[in-house]
């Protein structure tokens, strides 16, 4: 790619969750594709019956686990969960069922794709997955047509508790590693409540103070993210920086197309 054409086009996905088929077709038209994370599907919201969850437990059980969730009742959740695995090898079957997952998402990205990781995927099976095509970065840079994009990936600590949750500080320190960017991407937003608040969940969702003093010190020309399906806002600025929620890919199968 380099500088050698006259246009790049970027496209960028984020919440994937088991939408194989969307993400075959999401590289089409570009010359790379951006995927900011959640490629796993625990458990489809808008149709109980998909994931990992009903899979296991039935869809009786993925009713009322989203509506003690939906109620923020997440104590009772929690231990309505931990009743339901009572017995069984947790870790074990999470992972057979990831695995199976990931095989297939990551057979559909194109080449070239640059990922990074969302707060409910597991980045200790990326590498046995990931192909040649397939660039996986976390606090890390790349040039991609004459511009700088660097990556954040995870998620902050909630009463979700989902699999890649890391510390404030840990996170932070992924986020200074980049220095200047032309292009900030992450999975989860910077703390700006428009952009954390979930219209549909009627909650906000966690954003990071880390994300927002980088956007405001280093004025990325974008910040790029995904984690809240639903926002209050899909777009705001932030100085000169035009702050992007690329949209809940299960959902919509389009994906968000930067040219320049």
């Amino acid at each position: 790619m380099g500088g050698t054409k006259s246009r790049t086009r970027v496209h960028v996905v984020s919440d994937v969750h088991g939408n194989t088929e969307a993400l075959a077709r999401a590289g089409e038209g570009a010359d790379a594709l951006i995927c900011l994370g959640d490629l796993v599907l625990f458990l489809d919201y808008a149709d109980h019956s998909r994931g990992i969850f009903p899979d296991l437990f039935g869809i009786e059980n993925a009713h009322r686990i989203v509506a003690l969730r939906t109620a923020k009742r997440f104590a009772e959740a929690r231990e309505f969960g931990r009743r339901l695995w009572d017995g069984l090898d947790r870790e074990r079957l999470i992972e057979e069922a990831v695995r199976r997952q990931y095989a297939r998402m990551f057979a559909a990205f194109p080449s070239p794709t640059y990922a990074t990781y969302g707060n409910v995927d597991m980045p200790g099976l990326w590498p046995e997955y990931a192909g040649p095509g397939t660039t996986v970065l976390d606090g890390q840079r790349v040039e991609i047509g004459g511009r700088v994009f660097g990556f954040v990936g995870g998620g902050l600590p909630t009463p979700m508790r989902t699999p890649y949750e890391i510390d404030e500080e840990e996170y932070a320190a992924k986020v200074e590693a980049l220095g200047e960017v032309d292009v900030l991407c992450s999975h989860i937003p910077p703390e700006v409540p428009e952009l954390c608040y979930d219209t549909v969940a009627r909650r906000f969702e966690r954003g990071s103070e880390a994300l927002l003093a980088a956007i405001r010190k280093t004025r990325p020309r974008y910040a790029l993210f995904g984690h809240v399906h639903q926002p209050l806002a899909r777009r705001a600025r932030i100085g000169g920086t035009e702050c992007v929620n690329v949209g809940h890919f299960a959902a919509t199968g389009r994906p968000w197309a930067l040219e320049w």
